[in-house]
């Protein structure tokens, strides 16, 4: 078998106004980034077409490290959509360089499931994270000057809250102390890093309707807070205009195409575990104004991307989904059997039987969302029948629609048996309209205690001290009526990472509270969660290098 970056090499790219064209699209409309990639506008949603669109979302059970591959199916869903005559488009986030060069290598699909050319949407892309960093970093860089500027007139904070952000893992700078070494270089003053895809000016970007919106919410950032408490913002910096300069081409949607030559919109790029997980709502609503049938994809297992998802994008953007497909593997449903991670490769039907507990509390969640759920078994050559037919049988007792998705070695062709049992379940069974987990006029405190005991299962939920004040603070403003965000660990439905399966009887504490005032959601911290991420003993660094002037090393 090729590897990912050999097949993507290996297929001829079609101009991108071809492409454009397919989802009637004109010339007019798209801004060039060479012939492969382009920027469309956000004049370009059409809201009664919107509400036409199928919209199916694609999660999946608690991620392992041994991979779901969530991404190859929400493509390789589009490749059989595409195949069995349906117009259809994928909306997917932006890689990170982060992951990519720290642990994963790429997060552009796989095999014959991929959205191209891979190498430029993984490294770099349109800039549109470059955007986001620099807006961010401005903020920053302003906000030191005017405090450095203002310093004889005492006007200083009391708090500041606002970071900087690098597309990078570096622990290093997770913490550190800036303007040093004498008065000419600043005040000197307690900073640190978060990594790009945690910034709030990456949460706005994917929330905000349009560009007035963008500017809007950028106005609402509280920076940090003066002497009497009250919030100092970017309005009262005065720079919001400034800030929306550098976002004015990144607000807007970036078209590519499949391995099958598909129409794919990719934009945004919030993790899951630190944010909101999902792409931006205009490339969603770009997307749906165009299509018949949208595939989109919220990070991470279902507990955290699409109840964020669900409770904070489609809550604000007005979105109903048809469908939710979960994702699963062998693999992965014998990690949280209890099969250690070097024999999951080996067949093992109890230790699969165990880990059914897992994929069943994830399609419990999302029937409680008033979403229809069928699962897309995400094979690989080593899948024994034995297994197979164990988890083929679980969804027929379930009445949960079930297909094999072999769409990584076989492109559209492999997801054909998935693309048409999700268009007969939208016929047939459409999901309900969405019910939240929470009220927007419930407090944060009950919010929290609602995802932590419906969707994650906890017994109980503490709030430290330090969230406790943030709580206080909030108390009768409007702050109060936000989603919530809550920041935890991947890997398991509690705050522990080694607790596979399904965690129960736990305490999910909440150690602090982030007001992401202008994104317009609270992020609560849960366990000891990092907002910037460190690199792994091996990086996938040590592998990516150019060869002959070709790059090597992406998955």
């Amino acid at each position: 078998m090729k590897t990912d970056i050999e097949i993507a090499r290996s297929i001829k790219l079609e101009p991108i106004s071809k492409i454009a064209q397919q989802i009637n699209i004109a010339d007019e409309h798209i801004h060039n980034y060479g012939k492969y990639m382009a920027k469309v506008p956000v004049s370009l949603i059409d809201n009664e077409k919107v509400n036409q669109s199928n919209l199916i979302l694609v999660t999946a059970i608690t991620p392992t490290k041994a991979g779901i591959g969530k991404t190859t199916v929400s493509i390789g869903l589009t490749l059989g959509l595409n195949k069995i005559g349906k117009k259809a488009v994928v909306a997917l986030r932006e890689p990170s360089l982060g992951p990519c060069f720290g642990m994963k290598g790429g997060a552009a699909g796989g095999g014959y499931a991929q959205v191209l050319p891979m190498e430029d949407i993984n490294l770099h892309f349109t800039g549109d994270f470059h955007a986001i960093t620099s807006a961010h970093n401005m903020i920053s860089a302003l906000l030191d000057n005017y405090l450095y500027q203002n310093r004889a007139a005492g006007k200083g904070l009391k708090e500041i809250l606002w970071k900087r952000v690098l597309d990078i893992n570096d622990r290093s700078l997770r913490y550190i102390v800036s303007g040093l070494h004498g008065s000419a270089n600043g005040i000197p003053t307690e900073s640190g890093f978060d990594i790009t895809p945690a910034s709030e000016i990456m949460a706005i970007l994917c929330l905000s309707k349009d560009i007035a919106d963008l500017r809007r919410r950028i106005e609402k950032i509280i920076l940090g807070y003066n002497y009497d408490n009250t919030p100092f913002t970017v309005k009262d910096l005065g720079i919001a205009g400034a800030i929306v300069v550098l976002l004015k081409d990144a607000i807007n949607p970036n078209l590519v195409q499949t391995t099958e030559h598909n129409a794919a919109i990719v934009h945004g790029g919030p993790f899951a575990n630190i944010a909101h997980g999902c792409n931006s709502v205009i490339a969603t609503k770009v997307a749906m104004s165009h299509a018949d049938y949208v595939v989109t994809e919220a990070g991470f297992g279902a507990d955290l991307g699409a109840e964020k998802f669900f409770n904070i994008k489609c809550r604000k953007a007005g979105l109903n989904p048809k469908l939710t497909v979960i994702v699963a593997t062998a693999q992965g449903l014998k990690m949280h059997g209890g099969v250690a991670i070097e024999d999951i490769k080996k067949e093992n039907t109890e230790g699969l039987k165990n880990g059914l507990a897992n994929i069943e509390k994830h399609i419990v969640n999302m029937q409680s969302f008033g979403q229809t759920v069928v699962v897309a078994f995400n094979k690989y050559a080593q899948d024994t029948q034995a297994e197979l037919d164990i988890i083929t049988r679980f969804c027929q007792e379930k009445n949960i629609g079930f297909a094999i998705n072999n769409a990584f070695t076989e492109g559209g062709e492999g997801a054909v048996e998935l693309a048409n049992l999700v268009v007969d379940t939208i016929e047939k069974n459409p999901s309900k309209a969405l019910s939240f987990t929470y009220e927007d006029s419930d407090s944060i405190q009950q919010k929290v205690e609602k995802v932590a005991k419906k969707i994650y299962g906890a017994e109980s939920v503490e709030f430290s001290g330090k969230a406790q004040k943030i709580l206080q603070l909030i108390k009768g403003t409007d702050i109060e009526k936000y989603p919530i965000c809550i920041a935890k660990t991947q890997y398991s439905f509690s705050e522990d990472p080694k607790a596979y399966g399904v965690a129960k009887g736990f305490t999910l504490t909440i150690n602090d509270m982030v007001i992401n005032n202008g994104a317009e959601f609270i992020v609560a911290i849960a366990g000891t969660i990092m907002r910037m991420p460190g690199l792994p003993k091996k990086p996938q660094a040590n592998h990516i290098d150019i060869v002959d002037g070709l790059i090597d090393g992406l998955s």
